[in-house]
Order: C-alpha cells, then sequence, then structure tokens
C-alpha cells in the first residue's frame, strides 16, 4: 500500500512539475544519445575542443530539424492559404452532404471558422515548442561538462562494488538510449521517404513536403502518424477534386503509417530494447499523460530506463520481465 501511495504521489508530481522535469528528462535523452561523440573525439583532440565540436553537432543537428519544420510548415500553410477559397467551397459542400445524412453541426460558416481556428491553435503552439526546445538545449550545454565531474564524484562517494554496479546500470540505460533514437530516426526515414514516393507516384502535388513532414511527425508516436495522413489528404481535395483521387491519397498515407508505426516500428524498438511491443504502446499512452506530445517523445528510453534499474533489485524484477519480452534459452 506504502509503495502504491509513493507511486501515486511521484506520478502527481511529475505531472505539476512539467515545466521543470520535463525538459531535464529530455536534456538527459538527449546527452546519453550525443555523449559518446565527445570521448571518441578526446582520443585525437584536447577535452575542451572536442566538447565544442560535440556542442556544434548538437546545433547542426537541431537547426537541421528546425529548419526541416519551418520549411514544410510554411509550404503547407501557403499552399493552403493560396487555394483557402477553393477549400472553403469544398468543406463547405462536404459539410452539407453530411447533414443531409444526419451528421449536422460542422456546416456553415461557424464550423469553417472553428476549423481554421483549430489550425491556427495549433501552428501558435510552436512558439511553446520552441521555447522547450531552447530550454532543453541550455539544459544539455550546460550538463555535458558535468558528466565527467559526476562520475568522479560517484566514484569517490560508492565502494567499488556498488560503483561498479551504478556504472553498468548507467552505461546500459545510455546504450537503450541510443538504440531507441538510433531506431527512430531509421523508421522516420523509411516514413519520410515512402511517404514522399506515393506522393510523386500518384501525381499529389509539393510530395517532397508531404515526406518531411511525415519524417518530422514519425518522432511524435501515434498522434504524429495520425496527424501525418491529414494534410496531404486535405490537399488532394483541392488537387483532385475527385472522391476517388481522395482516397487513393487516404488510404495510400494510412496503409504507409499503419505498416511502419505498427509492425516496423514496434518491432525493431522491441528487439533493440528488449520492450514487449504492449509495453511500448502502454508506455506511449501513460508518458502522454503525464507529460503531453513531448512525454510521449521519450516514453520509450524512459521505459527503458524504468526497466533496467528494476532489473538491478530483487522486490522489482517481476516489473522488468513483465514489461520485457521474453528470452528464448540458448
Amino acid at each position: 500500500m506504502l509503495a502504491v501511495i509513493l507511486a501515486l504521489l511521484v506520478i502527481a508530481g511529475l505531472r505539476a512539475s512539467y515545466a521543470v522535469t520535463m525538459p531535464l528528462a529530455a536534456a538527459i535523452v538527449v546527452i546519453a544519445a550525443i555523449w559518446p561523440i565527445k570521448p571518441w573525439l578526446d582520443r585525437v583532440l584536447p577535452s575542451k575542443v572536442s566538447y565544442l565540436i560535440t556542442i556544434l553537432v548538437l546545433l547542426f543537428i537541431s537547426v537541421g530539424f528546425i529548419g526541416a519544420v519551418y520549411f514544410s510548415t510554411a509550404q503547407v500553410v501557403r499552399a493552403f492559404g493560396q487555394n483557402q477559397d477553393q477549400f472553403a467551397s469544398i468543406y463547405t459542400s462536404l459539410t452539407d452532404r453530411a447533414a443531409q445524412w444526419g451528421l449536422e453541426g460542422f456546416g456553415g460558416q461557424e464550423g469553417y471558422a472553428r476549423l481554421i481556428a483549430f489550425g491556427q491553435t495549433l501552428l501558435s503552439n510552436g512558439y511553446t515548442v520552441f521555447v522547450y526546445l531552447g530550454f532543453i538545449s541550455i539544459l544539455v550545454i550546460l550538463g555535458l561538462p558535468e558528466v565527467p565531474a559526476m562520475g568522479k564524484k560517484i566514484r569517490a562517494a560508492l565502494t567499488a562494488t556498488d560503483r561498479r554496479e551504478l556504472i553498468d546500470t548507467v552505461d546500459e540505460i545510455a546504450t537503450k538510449v541510443r538504440q531507441y533514437l538510433g531506431v527512430t530516426a531509421l523508421t522516420s526515414l523509411i516514413t519520410g521517404v515512402a511517404s514522399a514516393l506515393w506522393a510523386f507516384a500518384i501525381g499529389l502535388e509539393l510530395a517532397l513536403v508531404w515526406g518531411i513532414l511525415n519524417f518530422l511527425l514519425n518522432f511524435v508516436p501515434v498522434i504524429g502518424n495520425f496527424i501525418g495522413i491529414i494534410p496531404p489528404t486535405l490537399y488532394a481535395i483541392i488537387q483532385f477534386q475527385s472522391v476517388t483521387m481522395t482516397l487513393v491519397v487516404f488510404f495510400g498515407f494510412a496503409g504507409l503509417q499503419i505498416l511502419v508505426s505498427n509492425f516496423i516500428y514496434p518491432t525493431l524498438q522491441g528487439r533493440s530494447l528488449a520492450l514487449s511491443p504492449i509495453a511500448i504502446v502502454v508506455a506511449l499512452a501513460f508518458w502522454g499523460w503525464v507529460w503531453g506530445i513531448a512525454g510521449a517523445l521519450i516514453a520509450v528510453p524512459l521505459t527503458a530506463a524504468i526497466v533496467v534499474i528494476c532489473a538491478h533489485f530483487r522486490g522489482t524484477e517481476w516489473i522488468a520481465r513483465l514489461l520485457s519480452t521474453p528470452q528464448e534459452p540458448k
């Protein structure tokens, strides 16, 4: 009972302290991912130079992602803005037809205004995202030099046995984080390339934009997969003005997302992290509830870290076994 109460208090504390604990957790994940670059550079360069290059690599990746987000978002907004009247006309036609089937409440100028307001709300949240990205970047830059210092403090405070066990645990967690990010980047690339090729094959305009958009959204599990289908489908309505072609676009993108997110992604992540597919889905739901989209982004490495930690204690080994895939006998 005390354990249950403690768990509930910890969860409530994490939700209440979102503005601090989420960026801190994200920064730890990023540090674990890029830290191997510095020891590798230390072999041939002075420590300060290797630290500077590591930061530059991080900034290069960050700028690349931000640039891709800006490019794809700007192109989508521009495309829909240029065809706003046509899109409003098609929206009215569809809602009138839906009203004939008994689905009312979406038509007229009021319904269209709500749709536009929803899109504007999503875009306005981009400012908040960039603020948190800046905060996380500061934590990473300040945290990287602290890694060797923290190691020295641990060596001074613990016995040789405890020190070795703690270091092994941290190394295992860091390895799993890097595996997760590597597999996510791979599946995102597969999704982006496949989406661009599908759009090009069926003659949908802005094929490169849809590919980049789906590449980026694939880093947001579940929610991103769903959102990635909507913009190209709406644009297909404007471009083709054909129900058949719109359905072809929709089912094509939906099929790609289902294939990658429900088969390729869970399988690869489960093998690399030793997490069962159902554990990954539950982790996405739980951390998404605790920290929103940001929680869903780092749900898998956080869960992997919990599994590694639980496996080192006899009283919590059952949690690690429950979340992990069963090991085949050799």
